[in-house]
């Protein structure tokens, strides 16, 4: 009879389980292509063999360090600081924002170092 019981604890704590797991894993594909192209880009002295893993490495271990959607406001904040002028410089002159793009380089340098991804090559 414990038996039994046992047997149908585990059943119904299988769903939950899968059901209750929070999602390490939700960057869509085409933004995995791009982030692992843009790495590679940045190293054209490399092997695109060798960095396309090394990249790779590096975007699932960010991917394990933050969620999809901080990921895009993260990265647009750093990406967004060259724009010129007056759009800008509203970047460059947030403080929310400039605390978001030293979040996002000091997540890449982490996950860069732990994927032997190297500091990008000069063109």
């Amino acid at each position: 009879m414990k038996k039994n019981i046992l047997r149908i604890l585990c059943l119904l704590a299988v769903p939950m389980a899968v059901h209750g797991a929070p999602r390490t894993n939700d960057f869509p594909t085409v933004d995995r292509v791009l982030y692992v192209q843009e790495c590679i880009a940045a190293h054209p002295d490399a092997g695109k063999f060798e960095m396309t893993n090394k990249c790779s490495c590096a975007l699932d271990a960010l991917a394990k360090e933050i969620k999809y959607d901080d990921y895009v406001q993260l990265s647009t904040a750093a990406k967004a600081t060259t724009i010129g002028g007056e759009r800008g410089g509203y970047i460059r002159d947030s403080e929310k924002l400039q605390a978001d793009i030293k979040r996002y380089k000091a997540l890449q340098a982490k996950v860069n170092n732990g994927c032997f991804v190297g500091p990008p090559t000069a063109r």
